[in-house]
This record gives C-alpha cells, structure tokens and sequence, in this order.
C-alpha cells in the first residue's frame, strides 16, 4: 500500500460498489448523492452484498468496517479539488440536474482527473478517439453542455461490467452484485493519472477479506488497459441486450431479449464489434459474443434502461443512439439497431408527452 487516494464519486448505487472496494483497499471515498441516501450511509454503511466463488449466499461487505473511510453528502457537500480523482457514477440524463451540473462543471475547472463508468462515455472522452467526430454526436446527450469545460486529456472511461441492483426490499444504502465481473478501465492521457489508476487497481488485487476467520479474495477488481478501446467493449452487449428490452408494447427481461432471437442478437453483437474495430479497436480488446450470451442466461430482468422507460422516464443514457451515430459516420448501418433507436425514440416521446400533461 503506497500513497492514500481521496476519491469522489458522484452517484451511490454503482459508486458504493466501486467506492467500497476502494475503501476496503485503505482509500478515502466520498459519495456524492440523495439527502436520504447520504444519512444512511454515514449512519450505517453503504452495505454491499456479492456472490463468490465456492461459496453459499452471499458476502456482505460494510463500508463501516473497512481500513479506509466513506463519507457521503450532498452536491454541496465537497470541493473537487481536495480530490485526487472522480468518478462519474450517475447516469448520464442526471449531470443537467440542479447542484449535480454545478458540481460537475467545479470538477472540470479544478483540472482533476475524472474516470466515468457510465455505459455512454461522456463527450470529453470521444474526443480522445482518433478520426472521430464528437461535434456530430452531441445530440445523443440529454444536455452535451454539461460536459463543455472538460479536457479530454483529464477524462477517462471505466466499463460498468458488474450488474448490480438495490434489493427493493431493502432500504437505499444496500447493493447486490449479480454479475461480479471487473470495472475495466482506460488508460488517461498522462503517465501520472494512469499510474493513479495502476496503484488502485493493484490496492483493491491485494485486498483479502475476513469471512469467519477465513481471509478470501473478493469479486469485482479495477483493470486498467493500454487501450482507450477496452471499455467499448461493452457497447455490443448493449445493444444486443440492453435496449433490445425495448419492445414495442413493454419490457422483457435480458435473458429474452438476447436469446429470443439469438441469430438476430448476433448479428446485431458483431456490427458493433466490427464498427469498434473500424475505430481502432483490437478484436482481442472486446468479449466474443458466445461468452456475452452465455452470461445473458443469469440476466432475467430487463435492463436499467428498459425499467426507466417503462416507469415514464423523459431522458435516459442513449448509447443505442450513439452507436448508431458514430456507425452513419463510419458509412455502416444496421436495421436491428435502426429499429431499436426507433422504439427508444418512441417511449421517450410518449413518456414526454404524459409528463407534460401532468
């Protein structure tokens, strides 16, 4: 264990995931979130339950107990540039909401390195991409002036691979982990932020936990690559999965919606493989379909994205939109993905509409 990191994230429900193994590793966290949500998390631990290898039920990690210490508040609450880092944890439509813009704009000014693990990779990060146009992706964001003030040098990119939930049931400072896959992080432009990231990533590899006596390595690590690529490998498994919960007249679960039509998810999974590697991408950076869909098989509830808009949300991520945007600019289309934008497109207009009636 080398230097201790101070670590904000913004966003409590993946950011207590991340946020919890990084304390567990001896760092200093501190979540940006809900007043609700913030009392008990100070009160009481942010709770994190997750499956391990060879083991019964599940094991719950207490961010009260942990080497290094979690706080949490609200946007007000700190200042940017006592940190070492931040990480982007909310969803993309948030970053425009009252306090949260404000907060995000003092940390691009602060000049503090920033890694996102939102399934959209924020704008300053598409600029990092060579030959791509980021200007013409603009409108794939709920608000792209949010992320106008950044260096595109600062910001980095973390695949949100694990799926996580809170258990209903269960009041807001628990997490269960469902799929314990690792955070897989980008490289930053600098040798010294991405070294940040290294120690980290090594901090949380070292971490054993003490479970009735027994020390165990836990799930869910931080890996950081070379490659600025490595987290778009998520892209495919959105679009073949994720937004294809997305029908016409209700949600399905992922499992269905990949296997359902499993040539259909295939074809779709592999254009965006393909349109990866027309930006760059190594083949071997990104997950063959076969072991995505083996995986889908435990997913049998529709995505965050698919739930969001069922309950009327007016904005969500639009990384379907995205992919789509950045493949017209590569001169590829897709019809599967054409009608998934399509039917997207469509709930949100519906749901804006209901909105504003009310």
């Amino acid at each position: 264990m080398g230097t201790t990191y101070k670590i904000l994230i913004m966003g409590a429900s993946y950011g207590s995931l991340l946020g919890t193994k990084l304390a567990l590793a001896g760092h200093t966290v501190s979540l940006v979130c809900l007043p609700a949500e913030a009392d008990l998390i100070n009160n009481e631990g942010a709770i994190v339950r997750l499956p391990v290898k060879g083991r019964e039920g599940l094991v719950e990690v207490n961010s009260k107990k942990l080497p290094g210490k979690m706080s949490a508040g609200g946007t007000t609450a700190f200042k940017p540039a006592d940190f070492d880092l931040v990480a982007l944890a909310m969803q993309e439509p948030q970053y425009r909401s009252p306090g949260v813009r404000e907060l995000l704009d003092a940390v691009a000014k602060a000049k503090v390195p920033c890694m996102s693990i939102m399934n959209i990779p924020p704008l300053p990060y598409l600029a990092r991409i060579p030959g791509l146009d980021s200007a013409k992706c603009r409108d794939c964001y709920t608000d792209p002036t949010v992320w106008d003030n950044f260096d595109p040098k600062l910001m980095t990119l973390c695949s949100p691979d694990p799926q996580a939930f809170r258990p209903p049931e269960e009041k807001v400072n628990v997490l269960q982990v469902r799929l314990p896959t690792n955070f897989k992080s980008a490289r930053f432009d600098s040798d010294a932020h991405t070294a940040i990231l290294r120690q980290l990533a090594a901090d949380i590899e070292a971490v054993r936990f003490d479970v009735g006596g027994a020390k165990i390595e836990l799930p869910v690590k931080l890996k950081v690559h070379d490659s600025i690529f490595v987290p778009l490998a998520k892209w495919s498994m959105l679009l073949a999965g994720n937004y294809r919960c997305v029908q016409k007249d209700g949600i399905i679960p992922i499992k269905e919606a990949v296997h359902g039509d499993i040539e259909a998810s295939r074809s779709v999974y592999n254009w965006v493989v393909k349109l990866c590697v027309s930006m760059g991408a190594d083949e071997k950076d990104l997950v063959p379909f076969e072991k995505y869909a083996a995986a889908a098989q435990s997913l049998g509830s529709p995505s965050s994205a698919a739930r969001a808009l069922a309950a009327g949300a007016p904005n969500i991520e639009r990384t379907d939109r995205l992919v789509q945007t950045i493949g017209a600019q590569k001169g590829m289309k897709n019809e599967v993905v054409d009608r998934t934008v399509a039917l997207v497109d469509g709930w949100l207009e519906a749901n804006r509409k209901k909105a504003a009636t009310k």
